[in-house]
């Protein structure tokens, strides 16, 4: 037991972090580590779990150590815990991101009693020295934080997890209290089995996160989707989680071009760039994090309004841990998500080459995470069921699915073969065997087991009931409680004493029909997707006023049409109706050096024709799309910059010049101006230039083929014409 004799625990949680009473189980679990019990403890993201440790270590004998996943994490803790009393020494951390000076004041402060709570990375135990120095000191207890780590099916699978229990072991025998915000029961069992705690007492909080709205949406112009969703919640703190750095960037750019106080975080950045976009965002200089899955562990931020997922995470426990970053506070909370089958078949593609075992638990994890995203029945039913909780309501009122339910459909009979089926096949197979037994489906696996000469092969064969269908079936059963999955055995179906009971007395059940997100694309489609006055693409009657006019002002100029605007941009302004010279900028194709130069007739034009017509402009949609400076481009720039030679700058990249003329034509018609004079005068002589140049000048569009059929393949190579009319529409259209 850790002495504390006479302490009323009210009277502490007083004194050191200003609350009158405890929130749920925390006062149970913490009598449970003062009276020196191995305690293992399930709470939810925002539930008040750090406070279950901290609190004990502030008033116990000795130093506790927390053993947490990410240095992030410690020196967030670490910096709230150093708040609560007056010396910083009452809270380290012991990590690699530490000097030799720095640990030795670690070590110092620990040895004169001042330290109370020291956290440690995992690879740190592992480190001889480390524990040798941890033998020699009064240890209260160990915190084991993100336990869920453990496990290879949690969500966030860290090896050197699972050394931890013998290197406690030599350090010296103290209580451990494990912690985690997420934990299927098997993942629990994996804890308490790697942790030698087999005894230990058990809190377990409901997962129900009664405040946060739950959405999924078809991945379609994703970008434009995020943007207007942040625009309608501006001045709210949110995170936008995506699986790829690279998206990360992207996103954060537009968001950004967009007007909207954003940074990108992931583990590419510098530890200081991160530490700093951290400290921005619970200090509300920005708005949004776009962050990749790291970020979030340990931030102690309760007013995050909205966690929006660009992509789909890889876990229901992972997304359940993201989306509970939002609302701790108990206020609003937006769980957005947009889902495209493909983006699980990349996932699947990232598992090959790992061992089979590792790729079924992977697989079986994002099975579960396609059931969340496809079905249309209650989301908070089907999270909370993943973790072994039931909920009896039948609506909750605070997901997508509930607010805007579909018709329900009886499928007795449905649920009757389903089971049927199960029990015939020995409860031995997985739910896509099921569904080929019933629908008459001869697979090499039906063939080999025969189980096309059973009585209920093909009995459910029905042209308008495919696989989703059934899938929904096995789904309804599952939340039902009819049917678990045998997690151990990668998902086998197996019957519950409630399908038995089913079978010998049918009763009514109905479910929803599953969403179908056919539609949905991977990848962003980044074309402007509104619809103008009829709904449908350009306002006819406006584009071709716009038309007119950019003729207009093109002969005014002595310039041809297309040099003034291109009619895909002039497409665009007949969607989203700008009418101001800021929101011109926003329609592609047009950068703030070509809008100023034209701009001002063509928005008074659509500002009177909007007022006459009354019009209602989407101006939601109306995104600005970030010029795709992908690393190539920026170098293309700098290198003209210095004037260098585009051949040299070509062969320095393992390129041809004509990929070099391909890039800067892209910069060119995005808006950006360049200047390669330098270039051209060293490749062509002056009057060669003034002819392709006066072509262009005349030319009713920029067509290479129709230029060169009029200048005459002879005289001008493709090359030399393509490089003038770069320079050409630099200097007169950007």
């Amino acid at each position: 037991m850790i002495a504390t004799e006479g302490l009323v625990l009210t009277d502490e949680l007083k004194k050191y972090f200003g609350f009158d009473k405890f929130k749920g189980q925390q006062e149970e679990i913490i009598t449970s580590i003062l009276e020196g019990k191995d305690t293992f403890v399930i709470m939810p993201t925002g539930g008040g779990k750090s406070l279950c440790y901290q609190l004990p270590a502030l008033i116990s004998e000795g130093t506790a150590i927390i053993v947490s996943p990410l240095i992030a994490l410690m020196k967030n803790q670490v910096d709230a815990i150093r708040n609560y009393g007056t010396d910083d020494g009452i809270a380290h951390f012991m990590n690699s991101s530490l000097t030799k000076a720095e640990i030795l004041q670690v070590k110092k402060d620990i040895t004169s009693g001042k330290t109370k709570l020291l956290y440690v990375a995992p690879e740190s135990l592992t480190k001889e020295e480390n524990v040798a120095f941890l033998r020699e000191i009064q240890i209260s207890f160990f915190a084991i934080d993100e336990a869920h780590c453990i496990s290879e099916w949690g969500h966030d699978f860290r090896p050197e997890y699972r050394r931890l229990r013998p290197i406690i072991e030599a350090i010296g025998q103290v209580p451990i209290i494990a912690l985690t915000a997420t934990a299927t029961p098997k993942v629990q069992q994996d804890i308490l089995k790697n942790l030698g705690m087999t005894e230990a007492s058990v809190f377990k909080s409901s997962f129900n996160r009664s405040n946060l709205y739950y959405e999924v949406r078809p991945k379609v112009n994703v970008i434009k989707e995020v943007i207007r969703f942040i625009k309608k919640h501006e001045g709210k703190s949110g995170i936008v989680y995506c699986l790829s750095r690279k998206k990360v960037e992207e996103l954060a750019e537009s968001l950004k071009v967009n007007g909207i106080k954003a940074l990108p975080y992931h583990a590419g950045l510098d530890a200081s760039t991160r530490a700093q976009t951290q400290d921005d965002f619970l200090m509300e200089k920005i708005d949004v994090i776009v962050a990749t899955i790291a970020f979030g562990m340990g931030i102690d931020k309760p007013d995050v309004r909205f966690v929006i997922h660009h992509d789909i995470p890889k876990s229901l426990e992972g997304y359940y841990q993201e989306t509970g970053r939002a609302g701790r506070d108990g206020g609003e909370g937006h769980c957005l998500t947009f889902y495209s089958y493909d983006d699980i078949q990349k996932l699947e593609k990232f598992m090959k080459g790992k061992p089979v075992a590792e790729q079924e638990i992977g697989k079986q994890l994002l099975l579960e995470t396609v059931a969340y995203a496809e079905s249309s029945a209650c989301r908070r039913k089907v999270i909370l069921h993943y973790f072994g909780e039931r909920y009896e309501q039948e609506n909750c009122g605070q997901c997508d699915n509930c607010s805007n339910p579909k018709t329900k459909v009886e499928v007795t009979d449905e649920i009757g073969l389903v089971l049927e089926t199960i029990a015939e096949v020995k409860e031995k197979f997985k739910d896509k065997h099921i569904i080929h037994v019933v629908t008459g489906f001869i697979s090499p696996t039906v063939k080999s087991y025969k189980h096309n000469d059973l009585e209920v092969f093909g009995k459910g064969l029905d042209d308008e009931k495919g696989e989703s269908y059934w899938n929904a079936v096995i789904r309804t059963a599952v939340l039902e409680g009819m049917i678990t999955k045998d997690i151990e055995n990668y998902g086998l179906l197996k019957l519950t004493p409630k399908a038995k009971e089913f079978l010998k007395n049918p009763w009514p059940v109905s479910m929803t029909l599953d969403h179908n997100y056919e539609g949905a694309e991977s990848d962003d489609d980044d074309d402007i997707a509104a619809g103008g006055k009829n709904g449908g693409g350009a306002d006819p009657e406006l584009y071709a006023m716009l038309k007119d006019l950019c003729r207009q002002v093109a002969r005014a100029k002595n310039l041809p049409p297309y040099v003034v605007f291109q009619e895909t941009s002039l497409e665009e302004m007949a969607i989203q109706y700008p009418v101001n010279i800021q929101e011109l900028t926003k329609i592609n194709g047009v950068g703030p050096g070509k809008a100023q130069k034209f701009g001002k007739p063509f928005v008074d034009m659509i500002a009177k024709y909007v007022e006459e017509n009354e019009i209602e402009r989407p101006q939601d949609l109306v995104v600005k799309s970030i010029v795709n400076k992908s690393g190539l481009k920026v170098h293309i720039i700098q290198s003209i910059d210095r004037k260098l030679d585009l051949v040299d700058v070509a062969e320095a990249k393992g390129l041809k010049i004509e990929d070099i003329i391909a890039e800067l034509e892209s910069i060119v018609h995005s808006g950006t101006r360049v200047n390669i004079n330098y270039y051209i005068d060293e490749v062509m002589d002056e009057e060669k230039q003034e002819e392709i140049e006066d072509y262009f000048r005349e030319a009713e569009s920029d067509s290479l083929e129709a230029a060169i059929d009029e200048l005459g393949e002879e005289d001008y190579t493709a090359e030399e014409i393509r490089l003038v009319r770069i320079k050409f529409l630099s200097e007169n259209g950007n």
